[in-house]
């Protein structure tokens, strides 16, 4: 892209939304301009940035503020848009009024890309522009464009992170202070680790669609946060950590997308999000507090592992520049980026025909015979047990089981078979082990 005398002409970015993102990107392209144009051939030049209210006092010219979106958008001197709103209404409207424009988009928005990826990556194909989404999963954390370009011709088999730093926190907190949910959840809130309403991060809304993400780009198949299995963490207790710790494990939020094959060679996919115990000794045990972390297992390339900030202004910021700089070179020499594989079309697994193993934990009646019935129970479901063994006595005597790989619908109809048994006080948990082998 030269302006007719040989010279690469300044690529023009507008920027949509002004938060700590905003903010960062911002201050980036304006603090290494020279260096930001050293690497993409030509100057980056900031064209304006859509605020809600241009009467609240920036660090930055006020004649780059604008309360008209879609008018900075449509700019001719715009070639790259930055979307760092979040949501789903107005950013859908405005990216695709960017993408049908023929002008390259950069996200960071993962709830809007769970659910509408193919539309977006179908308008970008139909225009021959970039859409670029690296900030949009574990912030910092390169793990999109390895997904979509260095492991292109290898076979992804297992996708498995935390990608959630407030809930990672939490459990953090949990384990080391030996303290309840509620309890810690309030010190997140208070430190700014935790939103006032922290639902779409302790329920697990937040991993599920970065997952769907995660999942799409692995295994070439579509796949919305409609598609993911989740669960969240306000169910865990100080005492399911005491459990782990005799386990040797640990208690993590997980974002699993895996590729399961049946005994037919048939193929599906399936996409979760749950705590889980995992083995001290597995490489995302030891990823505490705000940090983010994803494992990738590749037929060739084997086991890799992805660790740093997941989240904040800075770290996402930087993926964010790095999307920007790709998008640029791509409009100073003509080229375009890989866009959205899809031709494996391979179905999704529902939970309850996906396997894993179970540690459940119940309450019984201290009289012989009850660990006999406990197993039947089992045993009638076709779940082995790797082990079981007994806490404390009297009323309360506890059997902890731990069992082999299972489908998930089988496990259910056991917890309602031991549900129902007279030696059966109740089923105080049910967690999944993830992390082994066996």
């Amino acid at each position: 892209m030269t302006d007719g005398r040989g010279f690469a002409r300044p690529i023009g970015v507008a920027v949509l939304g002004f938060g700590n993102v905003g903010t960062e990107v911002v201050r980036i392209l304006t603090d290494h301009a020279s260096d930001l144009e050293a690497r993409v051939g030509a100057p980056v030049v900031l064209r304006g940035v859509a605020v809600r209210r241009t009467d609240v006092e920036r660090q930055i010219d006020p004649d780059l503020l604008t309360t008209d979106a879609e008018a900075l958008v449509a700019r001719d001197d715009v070639d790259i848009v930055v979307e760092v709103i979040g949501g789903i209404d107005p950013p859908r409207e405005l990216i695709l009024a960017a993408l049908n424009g023929g002008k390259s988009v950069v996200t960071a928005n993962k709830a809007l890309l769970a659910d509408y990826t193919g539309e977006l990556a179908e308008a970008a194909e139909r225009h021959r522009a970039d859409l670029y989404f690296e900030a949009a999963v574990a912030g910092a954390i390169p793990v999109v464009r390895p997904l979509m370009q260095s492991l292109a011709g290898d076979r992804v088999e297992r996708v498995v992170g935390i990608v959630n730093g407030t809930t990672n926190f939490i459990l953090s907190a949990m384990e080391s202070g030996d303290a309840d949910y509620e309890v810690v959840l309030k010190e997140a809130q208070q430190l700014g680790y935790a939103e006032a309403d922290p639902t779409a991060d302790v329920e697990g809304y937040d991993a599920a669609a970065k997952a769907a993400i995660l999942a799409s780009l692995a295994f070439h198949t579509r796949v919305t946060a409609a598609d993911v299995y989740r669960e969240g963490i306000s169910n865990i207790t100080s005492e399911d950590f005491q459990t782990a710790k005799a386990l040797g494990c640990t208690v993590k939020l997980l974002a699993l997308c895996e590729r399961l094959v049946d005994s037919d060679g048939k193929e599906r996919i399936s996409a979760r999000v749950y705590p889980a115990f995992i083995p001290l000794e597995h490489p995302l045990a030891s990823v505490s507090g705000a940090f983010n972390a994803v494992v990738v297992e590749a037929e060739a390339a084997g086991r890799l592992m992805f660790y740093g900030q997941g989240a904040g202004g800075a770290p996402t910021a930087s993926a964010v520049l790095g999307d920007l700089v790709m998008a640029a070179r791509n409009k100073v020499y003509g080229g375009r980026g890989p866009g959205e594989s899809t031709y494996a079309k391979l179905p999704t697994a529902p939970i309850g025909e996906t396997p894993t193993r179970y540690h459940v934990n119940m309450q019984v009646t201290d009289r012989a015979g009850v660990l006999s019935t406990v197993a039947a129970a089992f045993a009638e479901h076709e779940i082995s047990i790797s082990t079981v063994r007994q806490e404390g006595t009297g009323n309360d005597a506890r059997l902890v089981v731990v069992t082999h790989r299972a489908a998930d619908q089988d496990l259910a109809d056991t917890v309602r078979t031991l549900a129902d048994l007279e030696s059966v006080i109740s089923v105080n948990s049910v967690i999944r082990l993830e992390g082994t082998s066996v």
